[in-house]
């Protein structure tokens, strides 16, 4: 069970909040738990759950999977946000003019993570299939190996801030002075500058290449499921670990199954003579078309199951079901012929309407077949 906190609690905002709402209770939270200036005891982890609640909040897209699966992500695949460094995002939305020490000399940092959005027919999504695909990502430069030094050379100490990546000014202010301690703007943090620059990435230790990835799609998956590749997102930096790809499923509608859950939903028209005599009819299944027996009387609405043959459960044994839904198409043109029968036939039915107890609708027929 995750013992996480829930994102929205941490930033003290609501689950419809707005970004404005979101990231002003960043603003406000992130000032009062900096380890520089809270006296709290756990004002680090504090200051690190704040940052992650609002990494994940202020990305639409995370934030959609976030309210989808929480934590723990889709059952058996999981959630990798890919955190940053908490310091590095406060930076971004403050600045560096607030007195805080924010300035730190840069060491490795995670890759970010990729999406891809790969399209699949109905039966692809319900069997299960491998399908390839071509991802382009930044990777570790093969020219200077990620140094972004040209091959032959190396980068050399920075002489703005002398190597250690900081660069220090003192804040004269009516509260006193503050010695603010920033990233050095020459080499980023880094320490090091390249005088040469590696022409195949431009002395940015990564270049855009593309790979050819096989996937494989497990039964049963459908519209919205997302497939986690650990480590095929982009390079990290500096000697960091490398994000993931997320593969997000699209599948296409089948001409005649609709799907609700793992259970498959088809309708089956037959005429009056079958409905009244009953008939042997011929449906569609996912392995083939098959013959069922349709009793004498049945109505419009009528619901048959036909146990595990439906679409297979994702992460357990086991398959849905096909429910039939029956229709009866009464004919709008006639022979000569079947007119004379239907006339014949009403005269030994009567010709008087009868007001009978209300029988269950369609959708609520479908709605009991389905445990709705």
């Amino acid at each position: 069970m995750n013992g996480k906190r829930d994102y929205y609690e941490i930033l003290g905002v609501s689950r419809n909040a707005t970004q404005d709402e979101i990231k002003r209770a960043y603003r406000q939270l992130a000032r009062k738990y900096h380890p520089d200036v809270s006296t709290e005891p756990d004002a680090e982890a504090r200051f690190k759950e704040i940052n992650e609640a609002y990494q994940v909040l202020s990305d639409p897209d995370k934030r959609a999977a976030y309210d989808r699966f929480g934590h723990a992500g889709p059952p058996g695949v999981g959630f990798d946000f890919g955190f940053r460094d908490p310091f590095e995002i406060f930076e971004e939305v403050f600045g560096v003019d607030f007195g805080f020490r924010t300035g730190r000399r840069r060491g490795p940092r995670r890759g970010a993570d990729l999406r891809y959005d790969l399209h699949l027919r109905f039966e692809e999504a319900v069997f299960g299939c491998k399908k390839e695909i071509e991802v382009t990502r930044l990777e570790t430069c093969p020219e200077c190996r990620g140094s972004g030094a040209a091959p032959g050379t190396t980068p050399v100490r920075c002489g703005t801030c002398g190597g250690t990546g900081q660069v220090r000014q003192v804040q004269r202010t009516i509260f006193g002075s503050f010695v603010n301690v920033t990233t050095c703007p020459v080499c980023g943090g880094t320490g090091e500058v390249v005088a040469t620059p590696c022409s195949r990435c431009g002395g940015q230790g990564r270049a855009h290449i593309s790979r050819k990835l096989t996937v494989n799609i497990p039964a049963g998956v459908d519209t919205g499921t997302q497939i986690r590749l650990a480590g095929e997102g982009e390079a990290g930096e500096r000697g960091g670990p490398p994000g993931n790809l997320y593969i997000v499923l699209d599948v296409e509608p089948h001409p005649y199954f609709r799907r609700q859950g793992d259970d498959l939903l088809v309708e089956l028209g037959i005429n009056v003579a079958q409905a009244a005599l009953g008939a042997r009819v011929t449906i569609p299944t996912l392995e083939g078309e098959e013959q069922i027996d349709i009793p004498p009387g049945t109505q419009t609405g009528a619901i048959f199951r036909l146990r595990g043959r439906g679409v297979p459960h994702l992460r357990r044994d086991g398959r849905g079901d096909l429910l039939i839904l029956t229709r009866v198409e009464v004919p709008t043109k006639l022979t000569r012929e079947q007119r004379e029968l239907f006339q014949k036939l009403a005269e030994t039915l009567g010709g008087e309407s009868v007001v009978e107890v209300r029988q269950p609708t369609f959708l609520e027929r479908l709605r009991e077949a389905l445990g709705l």
